[in-house]
């Protein structure tokens, strides 16, 4: 009740109302910019050709991937096909540049004006990134066939040329900059970072199939006979239950470093003595990232290396067999490769991102230290030991969040619109960016004395993507 009662409070708090539905407003504009066809594209002979390999295929390849996070864009080949991932991907480029690029890392450092010249650095990256991938988009749709041999004979551009990859460059790459604007509009006018709101948005659109395909599944529909039993559906409901629990544990978990703060003039004659606080070193300090960067390494690789003849024998025969089990989500190669750059991802985010010698320094200026360490270069080497154990135990609650899609499609054969909500990417960015929202319409109800979301306590962010 204290849930549904904080959002009919949040209601009554004018300027938390006016973010409210300017947020729903970006969003509903955001969603129907990934609805718009792009011209010249036969999207019905394309949605039917990738509704027919999805069937052949058995799901939950990378055409899933992508319908998935575009939020429906792929079906109708929207101008919104890119959606905010090129401006996501900048982001994720620039915040690892900044930890090799001195410049850059400087810019990081000098506060509001060198973050706004990121920020530009960033928009001007976005641009790049959208012109080369709806080039390849363009090239791809003019020649389908390189993509599948399902598309053999398939023609979807009406008038390939030049002048339909111009037209389909200025679109797609009109309609990310388009919707890149709206996210930075969502976060200083609206609720919670307009980036990751949107991707959530997309990702939860594909909730009503998923809905749809389970009833048909396991209670047949309009002629067609359930497959399953219902006790599978009380099932899978009952571990999704867990799953979600178990991954809001994993975004919400953290250790806690003691730190002691020595006595301080204050000014005035001011002091004040020895106060105890500590450092929360996040569980899942990686987010999503490792899943983000592990499903293209796997899945480009295996369609280069399937593009090799069927008729061919030895190496390379044996190459496009190691294509397919690569590509094959439910197989044991692909299971067991994905583990492993998965963890490696884990490991190489915190070790780019979690500067643990800058840390001490920080702690030994202001006068701060952890309980029986020695300041300095034995605090860090503490801090990075701590880190390396935080790491492993969230790497390896992520691997199991990220691998449970796969398998319930793999071994259970639950199709991927239905699979996917039960774990991976889009789990872990539904309860995050859930929990960042709720946590920022929390702070505005507390500040005005209202009852926030809990009966005790508050909630906590996941403090990033």
């Amino acid at each position: 009740m204290s849930m549904f009662k904080g959002f009919s409070n949040a209601f009554k708090i004018p300027e938390l109302r006016k973010k409210i539905f300017v947020t729903l407003g970006l969003v509903a504009v955001c969603r129907l910019v990934s609805q718009i066809p792009t011209p010249g594209v036969d999207w019905q002979t394309l949605q039917q050709t990738v509704n027919s390999i999805r069937e052949t295929s058995g799901g939950g390849m990378m055409l899933d991937w992508f319908d998935v996070f575009t939020g429906g864009a792929l079906g109708q080949c929207a101008i919104g096909f890119l959606s905010i991932w090129p401006y996501i991907s900048a982001q994720i480029v620039i915040q690892l540049l900044s930890s090799v690029i001195p410049s850059l890392e400087k810019l990081k450092k000098e506060g509001e004006s060198g973050r706004q010249q990121l920020a530009q650095i960033t928009r001007y990256l976005t641009i790049v990134l959208c012109v080369v991938q709806s080039w390849g988009i363009a090239t791809a749709l003019m020649h389908p066939a390189a993509l599948s041999p399902a598309f053999a004979g398939v023609q979807l551009v009406a008038n390939p040329g030049i002048g339909f990859q111009l037209m389909t460059v200025i679109g797609m790459t009109s309609a990310a900059l388009f919707v890149m604007w709206i996210a930075d509009q969502i976060t200083t006018f609206g609720i919670g970072n307009g980036g990751s709101l949107i991707i959530m948005i997309n990702i939860t659109s594909r909730l009503p199939q998923a809905i749809f395909s389970a009833w048909q599944r396991y209670f047949g529909y309009n002629g067609v006979e359930a497959t399953r039993s219902p006790v599978e559906l009380v099932l899978l409901l009952l571990f999704g239950f867990a799953v979600v629990m178990g991954t809001v544990m994993l975004t919400q978990g953290v250790r806690k470093v003691a730190i002691h703060a020595t006595r301080r003039s204050m000014g005035g004659g001011n002091t004040y003595g020895m106060q105890q606080t500590f450092m929360p070193l996040r569980v899942n300090y990686t987010g999503v990232m490792p899943i983000i960067f592990a499903q293209p390494l796997l899945q480009i690789p295996a369609m280069l290396l399937m593009k090799i003849p069927a008729e061919k024998t030895g190496a390379l025969g044996a190459l496009r067999s190691f294509g397919q089990q690569l590509g094959d989500m439910g197989s044991a190669t692909h299971l067991v490769i994905y583990a492993v750059v998965i963890m490696f991802f884990a490991f190489f985010w915190v070790a780019t991102q979690f500067n643990a010698v800058d840390i001490a320094e920080n702690l030994k200026k202001d006068g701060s230290y952890v309980p029986g360490i020695r300041p300095g270069r034995a605090t860090a080497e503490y801090l990075d030991a701590v880190m390396t154990r935080i790491t492993l135990i969230g790497g390896s609650g992520l691997l199991v969040v990220a691998l449970l899609p796969q398998v319930l499609n793999g071994a259970m054969s639950v199709p991927w619109a239905i699979a996917s909500f039960f774990g991976g990417t889009s789990l872990l960015i539904i309860v995050g960016v859930a929990l960042d929202t709720l946590r920022i319409m929390e702070s505005h109800l507390l500040v005005r004395k209202y009852d926030g979301f809990l009966r005790h306590g508050t909630l906590r962010g996941r403090g990033g993507m």
